[in-house]
């Protein structure tokens, strides 16, 4: 789809010389490489584009990425109020006061608000004034922030931005779960940066997103003309998520992955799914790679006396998330959305069948090589994982089809070249 609307151009740049987008910028608010998603793409992508040829600068506000050491990190430092004690409620400072941006963040966060979007795309614009002159093109990894579309229209600078998936979505689910007004009032509080976000949206020249489910979705939720979109898929770290024969493969071993307890993730559609399956497989496992946190995942496995059953695991290396994944029988992603879906795809590089709901651009990734059932519904999820687990000549077959398909699919050396062909794209708009 991508190579069919963007195409390499050759237009000549001041900064380079030519169309060639050869320095890259790439800005994230934050980048956990270990919660969430947005550390390990920020990682992956900066990597695959210095293995094409590339000069990539991370700019990143904390928590920082971990970053090869081929891609430069540059370091824009917030109040970081959520990693503070108390939740940073006593963090303020006199000298913050002293900025309107860091007492924004302050007093935003102190209201209830996730200011972090806006709060870093100002401090991105400032750095941008005094070193954007040392990129070609710049790209955004889903702040859209008021800031950030004045790097391109304030500044000239070529800018591109990634959108996972629409916050709106994320939104609505949350609204759905909320219990009383009050929980709701605060659900639009926090999410209060999505109008910010739909309006930079809808100026922004270029935009790239995982998959054709999330341009539809920005398309019919932002309001974003869907000419302007084009869907790159991400890759997978294949060096570290292979097949792997020193680690015994389990033989009822089920693994998912739950960044937050969130609706949106569906952890607690899996653990009614998981209850259902101990009926005819009392030794299977549940391993869940996140923290258990309070929400309906940790109130349902209180429900049904799971406590002793259920596995957590969290701040894992990459290489001992590939060996959880290695050894599992089957992987599960339960969501009720998402943009792309790294771990189902991370699970199929390391030859685990896998299990995904239709929500979103799941069954894009899945293709016809895993198995998706339907969102929210536990009956069939937990179906469909007793026909694995008694069956383990099918849990090889459909595990083959899966390590080919992310063979084919997800290998970062054939998505680097889509990603800079659009920025050659987004160059040639500015010239």
């Amino acid at each position: 789809m991508l190579d069919s609307q963007i195409s390499p151009v050759h237009r000549h740049t001041e900064r380079t010389g030519s169309g060639m987008a050869r320095k890259i910028a790439i800005l994230s608010y934050r980048s956990d490489p270990k919660v969430g998603g947005q550390g390990v793409y920020v990682d992956y992508l900066s990597q695959a584009l210095v293995n094409a040829g590339a000069q990539v600068d991370v700019i990143s506000g904390p928590p920082y990425p971990q970053l090869s050491k081929q891609v430069r990190l540059v370091k824009l430092p917030s109040l970081d109020l959520y990693a503070q004690p108390h939740n940073g409620h006593y963090a303020l400072r006199p000298r913050h006061l002293l900025s309107p941006t860091d007492t924004y963040e302050y007093f935003g966060h102190l209201s209830g608000k996730f200011v972090e979007p806006y709060t870093f795309g100002q401090r991105a614009f400032a750095y941008m004034k005094r070193a954007g002159h040392k990129y070609d093109v710049v790209l955004d990894n889903q702040t859209l922030a008021s800031g950030i579309y004045k790097i391109d229209s304030k500044l000239d600078l070529p800018l591109a931005t990634t959108i996972h998936h629409p916050i709106t979505r994320d939104i609505k689910l949350a609204l759905e779960s909320a219990p009383t007004w009050k929980h709701r009032w605060l659900v639009r509080r926090w999410y209060a940066f999505h109008k910010m976000q739909i309006r930079t949206a809808r100026k922004l020249p270029m935009i790239t997103c995982p998959s054709q489910a999330a341009k539809d979705d920005i398309v019919s939720e932002f309001g974003v003309a869907p000419e302007r979109i084009f869907p790159i898929p991400l890759g997978v770290d294949q060096t570290t998520f292979q097949p792997n024969s020193a680690v015994a493969r389990a033989a009822q071993r089920i693994i998912t992955t739950a960044s937050a307890d969130t609706p949106l993730k569906g952890l607690h559609i899996l653990v009614q799914a998981y209850h259902q399956v101990l009926q005819s497989f009392p030794d299977a496992e549940l391993i869940v790679i996140g923290k258990l946190r309070n929400g309906r995942a940790k109130k349902t496995i209180e429900a049904l006396n799971l406590g002793d059953r259920v596995t957590f695991k969290h701040n894992l290396s990459r290489e001992a998330l590939a060996e959880e994944f290695q050894s599992a029988t089957i992987a599960v992603t339960p969501s009720m959305y998402e943009g792309f879906g790294l771990p189902a795809a991370e699970a199929m590089s390391c030859g685990t069948p896998i299990i995904v709901t239709d929500g979103g651009a799941l069954p894009e990734v899945a293709g016809d090589a895993g198995r998706v059932v339907p969102k929210g519904d536990p009956d069939a999820l937990a179906q469909e994982i007793n026909v694995l687990l008694a069956n383990p000549d099918l849990q090889n077959d459909i595990g083959a089809e899966c390590l080919e398909r992310a063979q084919e699919h997800f290998n970062w050396e054939r998505i680097a070249p889509k990603y800079l062909a659009f920025f050659e794209q987004t160059i040639a708009a500015k010239c």
